[in-house]
């Protein structure tokens, strides 16, 4: 499953909300040197209770807005 992202880094909390379709991740971390991907994928793989290892950056690893993908198996797995 594919999905879009909009990054907010240096916020005073980590979560992750659902608006307008659109899945709005802030994080406390910097955008330094791939530290706030690294978190993103942390933070969404909680939120969707899979393991880090299933969640991807398609695209826009230097930008605020992604694409993230999440695989259909590790949902399965959960089942």
């Amino acid at each position: 499953m594919k999905i879009e992202v909009k990054v907010v880094p240096r916020a005073h909390k980590n979560c992750v909300e659902k608006k307008e379709g659109k899945y709005i991740v802030r994080t406390t971390t910097i955008p330094e040197d791939g530290k706030a991907n690294v978190h993103v994928i942390m933070l969404l793989a909680k939120y969707f209770g899979v393991a880090k290892s299933c969640v991807n950056i398609v695209r826009g690893h230097a930008v605020r807005n992604k694409i993230v993908e999440i695989e259909d198996e590790c949902f399965k797995k959960k089942i």
